[in-house]
């Protein structure tokens, strides 16, 4: 796929980005009119990533071109050349969802620099599109996300227990139909049922069905979830509120493969993987006697942990751009940007709610925001009135975490070390630089021995040969 279409019926304009675009190795192909245009697009069936045309040429116009390419492929950036006086027609590109606009006669390094912007938006919407193709709203670049992103591809081809460890919002059911999803039962249903939002009296029914009969108001049989499930998957949310009595009988099925309906007296035999979730610490809920420690057992099988989003704060920016634009798809209308200084807002706040109430928050941005470029003003009242001295991004141990996470990607084997050094360097060359050098004082700040932080500074690389710190006189 060629990457930029030039489109101009001036053989000297042409001449002039191809030049500048070749020398910076940006792969471009010229057409001297919208009828060549369009023949190529129909002839090859893929469009550019991104395309330049003049406004006004023989033939179709480059506002009737850029209206056709608009109507096919919405996200493709179009940038429109004009003169100086067209105002009108700048207003028209614009209005007709041009990308920018390129006034005649125009800089050589301003048009460059307008195509790469031009590409690096192409860039982002298709890795949007084709992530959002395999996971609609699993998104995440950050190292304890891409590790479940691993889990999820090597237990492709399993059909194990498995357990989702993670807070209100993070996306465990989400997390639970990928893996139904890249599954052998793939083709067989996915059923889901939150334990904790149905009344204790009639659990057992929606999970196991009933007999006709079997209580009162109970006319027909009824089949509960689990042969519902039948030949695929059963996931079970918030499982630690399970009531113990359910327990039992759940530690059975998963023990035998066999259940009984309520009231009745045949087994009903259950080909079904379970997929349970909890946002809560089940090996505490077991040393309390709230949760049976044999059934904790049967399915943590295998375990994958959804960290908050206040652990995976760089995600922040993909998710608020993909929900922005899942939010403007299910109402019509054109998709809101974000401006930096919103996004390191959002940055900076708890959520909480994790990625749901980041979505909500989209979603109300969609309906609400004024303009088309969400700012820190167009935020709800709510979430600008929040005390900045509260948000979590100010705590010192979220960078500890995300330097973590990093690490535990890039440097496995070696995490504990280098961040217990770089710690140890820091609080000591803090103290040093509050006592002047002055290696008994700092020693006292930190409550540790003169000779403790004596060996700790050579061991740390810090001294200088001279019997202290590195650019730190002693004193």
């Amino acid at each position: 796929m060629n990457t930029v279409w030039i489109v101009d019926d001036d053989r000297s304009i042409r001449w002039v980005l191809e030049k500048a675009l070749g020398r910076e190795n940006i792969d471009h192909r010229s057409f001297a009119s919208a009828t060549e245009v369009l023949k190529a697009l129909e002839d090859e069936g893929s469009p550019p990533k991104a395309l330049i045309s003049d406004i006004r040429m023989p033939g179709e116009s480059g506002l009737e071109l850029l209206q056709k390419f608009k109507a096919r492929f919405p996200q493709l950036p179009v940038i429109i050349m004009t003169a100086y006086s067209d105002l009108e027609s700048a207003v028209a590109a614009f209005q007709g969802g041009a990308f920018e606009y390129l006034p005649k006669p125009f800089d050589v390094d301003q048009a460059v620099a307008l195509v790469r912007r031009a590409l690096e938006q192409c860039t982002h919407q298709l890795g949007a599109q084709e992530e959002t193709a395999l996971a609609p709203e699993i998104l995440g670049q950050a190292a304890s996300m891409q590790e479940v992103f691993r889990a999820i591809g090597r237990l492709a081809q399993s059909h194990a227990t498995v357990l989702i460890n993670g807070e209100s919002g993070t996306g465990k059911e989400l997390v639970a139909r990928a893996l139904h999803r890249h599954s052998p039962r793939r083709d067989g249903p996915f059923v889901a049922i939150n334990t904790a939002a149905i009344p204790r009296d009639l659990l057992e029914s929606e999970l196991f069905g009933h007999e006709r009969g079997a209580f009162t108001g109970a006319a027909t049989q009824r089949r509960g979830r689990f042969e519902q499930a039948d030949g695929g998957t059963l996931f079970l949310d918030e499982i630690g509120d399970m009531p113990p009595e359910l327990q039992t009988r759940l530690l059975r099925v998963l023990s035998d493969g066999h259940f009984y309906r309520v009231g009745g007296h045949q087994p009903v035999k259950a080909n079904v993987r379970v997929i349970a979730a909890t946002h809560q610490n089940l090996e505490e809920r077991v040393r309390q006697g709230l949760f049976r420690e044999d059934l904790f057992h049967r399915l943590n099988v295998i375990r994958l942990r959804l960290p908050p989003l206040r652990e995976r704060r760089e995600d922040i920016p993909i998710l608020a751009r993909h929900f922005l634009q899942k939010s403007a798809q299910d109402l019509g209308v054109e998709a809101k940007r974000i401006s930096e200084a919103a996004l390191k807002y959002l940055q900076a706040l708890p959520l909480q709610g994790n990625v749901r109430q980041l979505e909500n928050l989209c979603h109300w941005l969609t309906v609400m925001a004024p303009g088309q470029t969400v700012e820190v003003n167009d935020l709800p009242p709510e979430i600008r009135e929040q005390p900045q001295n509260e948000t979590p991004a100010q705590k010192w141990s979220d960078a500890l975490g995300a330097e973590a996470d990093r690490l535990i990607a890039t440097q496995p084997g070696a995490v504990f070390d280098l961040l217990t050094q770089e710690f140890e360097r820091t609080l000591i060359r803090r103290a040093l630089a509050s006592t002047g050098g002055r290696r008994i004082d700092a020693a006292q700040l930190l409550g540790i021995g003169r000779n403790t932080i004596t060996r700790k500074i050579q061991e740390l690389g810090m001294d200088d040969g001279r019997g202290g710190e590195a650019g730190v006189e002693q004193g």
